[in-house]
Formats: C-alpha cells, structure tokens, sequence
C-alpha cells in the first residue's frame, strides 16, 4: 500500500472519530465534554450550543473526506486536494501553536483540566494532523 494511502486512511480515521464525538456530544454526551473545553478560572470560557457542536462535527467529517481523497482512496487525488490539504495543515499547526491564552502549546493559562489534556493529547494530535496533510498536500502536488 502506498504511504499516502496510509497516511490518508488513519487521518480520515481520527477526524471521523472526532466527528462522531462532537456528535455524542451534541445530543447530550458528557463523557470527555468539560476535558475539551478551554478554562478560565476554574469555569468553561465558553458553552457551544448544539448548532456549533454540529457544525464542528460536520467541519471535522469533511476533513475526514478531504484526507481519503488526497490520500487517493475516494477520488484521484489532484490540485485541488492538494491545496485544500495545505491550507488544512496550516489550521492544524495553528491550533496546536494555539491563541498563546487559552489553547495551544504556548498559551498563557496552563494549570487547568483542559491546559493539561491540550499539551497531552489535543495540541500534539494538532501537530500530527498538520503533518499528515502536509504530507498529503506535498504529495500530490
């Protein structure tokens, strides 16, 4: 199998399942939710309402579907893949440098539930993500 049909399939692996999560969530799923929300003071920054959970759902299965097709398992791959799965891995590598105050690897709040889940596992999946459709993206360019 070739790399970019690897890489392509566990990419569109994790954003299914991250999609399906928001969805869990947006029905009324607790498990893992306050984990994912940034903090200030001890307090969620913000409550997404179910229409932007879904929308965010909807945001992470179209990346999903971006990665199978640059990663040439839907569709040939092609220029347009390749630019959208550039400009993706720079969404990627945005969120995982972060707001440098309440996400990222270099924000400023750091001693809260969601700081510690974000420099465990949300900013490095970012990292991986943003490589993953780098990759993609040079690839098939």
């Amino acid at each position: 199998m070739q790399a970019e049909k690897i890489v392509g399939t566990l990419t569109g692996c994790i954003l299914f399942l991250l999609s399906a999560l928001h969805v869990y969530w947006a029905f009324g799923g607790k498990i893992g939710f306050l984990d994912a929300l940034p903090e200030i003071e001890g307090k969620p920054s913000f409550m997404p309402s179910t229409g932007l959970t879904l929308l965010v759902a909807l945001a992470l299965l179209g990346f999903g579907i971006l990665a199978l097709w640059a990663g040439g398992i839907l569709f040939i791959p092609n220029k347009t893949s390749s630019i959208f799965s550039l400009l993706l891995s720079l969404v990627f590598f945005g969120r995982a440098i972060g707001d440098f105050k309440l996400v990222g690897f270099f924000k400023r709040i750091k001693n809260t539930r969601f700081a510690n889940q974000d420099y465990l596992y949300y900013s490095p999946l970012c990292v991986l993500l943003g490589s993953s459709y780098l990759f993609l993206g040079y690839k098939n360019f």
